[in-house]
């Protein structure tokens, strides 16, 4: 029998050729869709999820006074580990993090620069299972002096050498020589920890760490089983107060992730230098629901195209119950049909998931695979999923065609139309109100995309090369500078110890507005070389730029508008202008020279923060910023080059053109719109492909009506508008139902851009007549054929 129920079933696909291909392809298109986005799905889920359990990392909440609001942090201070551990039973173990990167190790004469170097406490490899190969790692991370390496820096440094017990040297900052006791397995792509070395905190270890108020690392607690961390989150208060100054512990508030959440629950948290790939979690569920609603919107088009060619199959259905066959025998029979359909696509789906997966890795920088034969489970898990598919996408057709009464059937007198015309009609509806409310969601979010890159941050950013420089090539910055500027093909330099685009660090400020009393305030600082205004065409409204004698003693400061009110906020009816010459300063108290238009040196995602400007450049410059001339960036770039190898030949060079250091700003903001595009074209192409089949059917079916009417006289445009009016209609009502449903949804997506753009009604508009003109063109195909097909035919039986 159940070989007799294959036969038939292949037999009908066979014979409806059209619908067929149409369900078997947008099922595919559906499924693959919902196979990639589980695939990163899966992928970022399995972030850390390597290491134990009851890990969480320490953060902090930053509000200083002159702050406009508080901000996280990833970072934390040196002391507060040891202390937790001390005041709490909770705390079982802690290993604290600094990072380094560009970190250079030289061996004999081989010298190479690894991207990032650890320096960690002796507990870190019991709280992260990070594999040790070869040696005793431990000895590492305990020892003063003594390293571990990742395979692919021992194979840099020493080739086919045996490293464990060589000594490498470390010249930057300071000079240190470490011996490798142990090589370990390069970290996985699904660590938010990823390094090329780990050496002990105790090699660098000086009295200045152990102060409060100093975040510069990251601290991970390994806590006791059945923790509730909201109960000891708060407990924090008391202990920040118990450590610190009582000026100072008011400042601070502390809370923990657990590690497993630190990946894609911290975008709101800055400073979070130790979070590779970070992504949002909330847009991770929304691919998921979308690729869901992809799948719906398939499995939609089975529905209705089953129910749509029910008439084709009554007789069948009549024949067999008046031989025997039962109600369930047919539910089943048709089940299997739909499950085979959906076994088809699956074949389908897997070869475009295939094909696709190597643009989505280009697109997300992930490396994720399709297991099919890595994971038997995840095959298993899909054709499960298949199955199940093909069962909610048959069920209802399979009861629909197994409740015909044969005595009606074989009269033909049954009737298949209103009704079942009523629920096709709202399946279609529900098709395209998901389609509509994807393109316009795309829509808006490419164009917040587009405002956020195009919008004028205050500053010049075209033609501007960044150069990175650590503690010593930075030393050779004013050779370097010097060389540069005897080229015409360079328009200007100036350096600064943070690059625009990237979360400025924080400091306090000393100042005190003619006779009132002396405020201290946190700000967000930038240090730069005199020459940095300029360069960057930031315009100063009061005062003047910094002198050119005064450069380095750090006596001038410019600040922005935003930090101008902050400083008037007791005079509220002072003129800016009246801070020029007044004290202010870090710890000794210099003069505010200057006044800045407000810029957005952050991403538009945050509103512009108070800031000031030093030109307190002998506190290290950490990158350099050249100015070329339009239309020769090639030979710029290569003269920069030279230069650099010129005045630092044992340093590699690196650059990035400023304008694409912001586009990996917004690379998140990026990836999204593209996804969900992609997404939102997927639901328009499997709705049209049901809407085609449905056009299809219903001409036809019409066939002999639509000769009657030609015969009558109705012209070919009288035809068209007759068949395609009906699916116009429906999709404009999907329209209506999309619209306010994706107000409220894009007004909310937008509240967490500080910039943003307006919801305009024109939107709306112009992605209902797309709509229509694309469901139009969807079924124009059909209703042309039939209205200009020869009535002769159809009518000659009649």
């Amino acid at each position: 029998m159940i070989k007799n129920y294959f036969k038939i079933a292949w037999r009908n696909l066979w014979k409806n050729k059209v619908s067929s291909v149409i369900n078997i392809v947008g099922l595919a298109i559906g499924m693959a869709a919902c196979i990639v986005i589980l695939l990163f799905v899966s992928y970022e889920k399995s972030f850390d999820r390597f290491h134990g359990d009851n890990i969480v990392r320490l953060n902090e909440v930053q509000k200083f006074p002159g702050m406009a609001a508080s901000q996280k942090v990833g970072l934390s201070m040196y002391p507060m580990a040891t202390a937790l551990k001390a005041d709490f039973p909770e705390v079982k173990s802690y290993t604290r993090v600094k990072w380094d990167r560009k970190y250079q190790m030289t061996y004999n004469e081989r010298r190479v620069f690894v991207p990032q170097v650890l320096a960690v406490d002796s507990t870190f490899l019991d709280i992260f299972n990070f594999k040790v190969i070869k040696g005793n790692a431990k000895d590492a991370i305990e020892k003063p002096n003594s390293i571990a390496i990742t395979q692919e820096t021992a194979e840099k440094l020493f080739g086919k050498e045996d490293p464990i017990g060589k000594v490498i040297n470390h010249f930057g900052g300071d000079t240190l020589k470490f011996t490798v006791t142990a090589v370990m397995a390069n970290s996985p792509k699904n660590s938010q920890l990823q390094f090329d070395a780990l050496y002990s905190l105790t090699s660098i270890h000086q009295k200045w760490m152990d102060r409060w108020g100093g975040n510069w690392l990251n601290t991970y607690l390994k806590m006791a089983p059945g923790t509730d961390l909201k109960a000891f989150e708060a407990k924090m208060p008391a202990f920040v107060k118990k450590h610190m100054k009582p000026e100072q512990a008011t400042y601070y508030k502390l809370f923990y992730l657990p590690l497993k959440d630190v990946h894609a629950g911290s975008t709101d948290i800055g400073l979070d230098y130790l979070n590779f790939q970070k992504f949002d979690q909330k847009s991770t569920n929304l691919f998921a629901i979308i690729a869901f609603i992809v799948l719906v919107i398939a499995c939609v088009n089975f529905m209705n195209l089953s129910t749509a060619r029910s008439a084709d199959r009554a007789k069948e259905v009549g024949i067999r119950k008046s031989i025997g066959a039962n109600r369930p025998q047919l539910a089943f029979q048709f089940l299997g049909e739909t499950i085979l359909l959906s076994l088809l696509a699956l074949v389908l789906a897997l070869a475009l998931v295939e094909i696709t997966l190597p643009y989505v890795n280009n697109l997300s920088l992930r490396d994720i695979s399709l297991p099919v034969f890595t994971q038997p489970s995840f095959l298993l898990v899909v054709l499960l999923s298949t199955i199940g598919v093909g069962i909610i996408s048959g069920i209802y057709p399979a009861l629909f065609l197994s409740s015909f009464q044969p005595v009606k059937v074989l009269k033909g007198s049954v009737d298949t139309g209103k009704n079942k015309g009523t629920f096709r009609n709202v399946l279609v509806v529900g098709q395209f109100t998901s389609a509509v409310f994807l393109m316009i969601a795309t829509v808006f979010v490419v164009k917040q995309l587009k405002f956020m890159q195009e919008k004028d941050p205050g500053f010049t950013r075209e033609q501007v090369v960044t150069v990175p420089m650590d503690k010593i090539s930075g030393q050779k910055y004013p050779l370097f500078k010097q060389q540069l500027l005897g080229n015409t093909l360079i328009a200007g330099v100036t350096a600064s110890q943070d690059q625009l685009g990237s979360h400025l660090d924080q400091s306090g400020a000393i100042f005190q507005y003619k006779n009132d009393p002396v405020r201290e305030l946190g700000v967000t600082q930038l240090i730069v070389d005199n020459d940095y205004m300029r360069l960057y065409n930031i315009k100063i409204i009061e005062g003047k730029d910094f002198s050119k004698d005064k450069s380095g003693n750090g006596r001038e400061y410019i600040i922005n508008e935003s930090m101008a009110h902050e400083l008037l906020r007791d005079h509220p009816k002072a003129a800016i202008s009246t801070l020029i010459g007044q004290r202010f300063g870090f710890d000794s108290l210099g003069v505010i020279t200057g006044i800045a238009k407000n810029f957005n040196f952050n991403s538009l995602h945050y509103k512009v923060e108070n800031l000031l400007i030093a030109n307190q450049s002998d506190w290290g410059l950490t990158t350099a910023s050249i100015k070329i001339k339009p239309g020769k960036s090639k030979e710029a770039v290569e003269f920069i080059k030279a230069t650099w190898k010129n005045i630092n030949p044992d340093y590699p060079f690196e650059y990035q053109f400023l304008d694409d250091h912001f586009a990996e700003v917004y690379r998140a903001d990026n990836q999204v719109s593209k996804i969900v595009g992609i997404l939102a074209s997927l639901a328009i192409l499997i709705s049209c492909l049901g809407l085609f089949g449905l056009a299809s059917f219903s001409a036809e079916k019409r066939v002999k009506e639509i000769g009657v009417r030609k015969v009558l006289g109705a012209s070919v445009k009288n035809i068209v508008l007759l068949l395609s009016g009906h699916f116009i209609k429906l999709v404009l009502i999907s329209n209506l139902i999309a619209w306010p449903l994706a107000w409220y949804v894009m007004n909310h997506w937008l509240q967490d851009f500080a910039y943003r753009i307006n919801i305009n009604w024109g939107t709306f508009v112009f992605v209902a007549l797309v709509s229509v003109f694309i469901a139009l063109v969807t079924i124009s195909f059909q209703s042309i054929k039939a209205a200009i097909a020869n009535p002769v035919k159809s009518l000659r039986s009649e």
